[in-house]
């Protein structure tokens, strides 16, 4: 789904999310995508996408990173591990957090 087009930060922004790691808050956001099964969001995530997910280990980061996403929002508060912040800051990944569920958060993005 096409979203009004953003920055990173701005998204962050609006949605009141918390920033984990703001890589380049200047990346554009284009699109949402949810998911949690890594396989199919490395297959299905656009480019450029706000990706809502509750996931929140290192595999993330590697597949935020081989799908070009542009921010990962992790949903319901769930808390990133060390690994994958260090893995975030070490190749350039925006990372948020909101204690929003998944669903909401995506009605958000999308208004």
């Amino acid at each position: 789904m096409q979203i009004k087009n953003r920055t990173a930060a701005q998204l962050a922004a609006e949605l009141g999310l918390e920033v984990l790691n703001e890589a380049d808050g200047e990346r554009s956001i284009t699109c949402g995508y949810a998911g949690d099964l890594l396989s199919w969001v490395m297959g299905r995530a656009p480019a450029d996408c706000a990706w809502v997910t509750v996931m929140s280990n290192v595999n993330v980061i590697a597949v935020a990173s081989l799908a070009d996403v542009g921010c990962v929002i992790l949903a319901e508060n769930a808390e990133l591990d060390a690994a994958a912040l260090e893995k975030a800051i070490a190749v350039g990944i925006n990372i948020y957090r909101t204690e929003l569920p998944v669903f909401d958060l995506c009605a958000k993005i999308a208004n």
